[in-house]
């Protein structure tokens, strides 16, 4: 069995090579885009960027299995491990020109979240952790902020564009941040969003409908910089399709109260 230095090792591998390829890749007119469902698209990159990683983590690590958004979205957990990839979270922006996208590998070792990699495709810049090992970027240690102000914080978000029932409570929850906050930002990729909470470039974020791969990776940055992460509902598995709320353990509690309260 390999270390989880190892699993971070190899899913480094698999995102670089990846982020290459996509970097390389020309994107397709928009004619040729697919809409799996309303606003949320999908093209032959993402799909061909995912079997790239599948290939690569599966070589490297034999036994394991990868649960991918484009190819395997509904794989079973039963090996040992489980990578959850998002080849290119973000392909909006992708698809515009818009330099802020993603590839995102997670993994479960045992059962337990432990590994993350995001892959920052267009500023070509890594993040990598693993449980109780940090987080990292290059030769950087992550730390979250250390503000406790909510009224001097930056707060990241993602809209729940998939989801538009959604639509009115999360209008009221952006209000109620934005009254509390000194500002909000949506990028539109949630592996980067959570990348910068683990950097302290973002106090806090929250979205109200993820999947697992879309947060796997990054959660495991933002736990091992110091921050916490957990549903709405304040359970530590957020590896369902719902919601995420994080930040460094002071702007994690008030975000969790004011949306709550909302």
């Amino acid at each position: 069995m390999l270390e989880l230095n190892d699993l971070v090792d190899v899913a480094e591998r698999a995102a670089e090579r990846a982020a290459n390829y996509v970097r390389a890749a020309r994107p397709p007119e928009a004619a040729s885009w697919t809409e799996k469902s309303r606003h949320d698209f999908v093209t032959e990159v993402d799909r061909e960027a995912e079997e790239l990683i599948a290939e690569t983590l599966t070589g490297l690590v034999p036994g394991s299995a990868v649960v991918g958004e484009e190819l395997s979205p509904a794989a079973e957990y039963t090996e040992r491990v489980v990578w959850l990839v998002d080849p290119l979270d973000g392909t909006t922006n992708y698809l515009h020109g818009y330099p802020q996208y993603a590839v995102s590998i997670g993994a479960r070792v045992d059962g337990v979240l432990s590994v993350g990699v995001v892959h920052d495709v267009a500023r070509d810049v890594a993040y990598r952790g693993a449980l109780g090992h940090g987080a990292w970027s290059g030769g950087k240690r992550l730390a979250v902020s250390g503000l406790t102000d909510p009224t001097r914080s930056l707060v990241g978000t993602g809209f729940p564009f998939k989801r538009l029932d959604l639509l009115e409570r999360y209008l009221g929850q952006f209000a109620a941040v934005m009254r509390g906050a000194s500002g909000i930002r949506r990028a539109g990729a949630a592996a980067l969003d959570l990348a910068d909470v683990a950097a302290g470039r973002f106090d806090a974020f929250w979205e109200l409908m993820l999947a697992p791969w879309d947060v796997a990776a990054g959660v495991v940055l933002v736990r091992e910089a110091g921050g916490l992460v957990t549903t709405l509902d304040g359970s530590a598995d957020v590896l369902g399709h719902g919601s995420i709320v994080a930040g460094n353990p002071t702007l994690h509690g008030w975000l969790m109260d004011l949306l709550r309260n909302d």
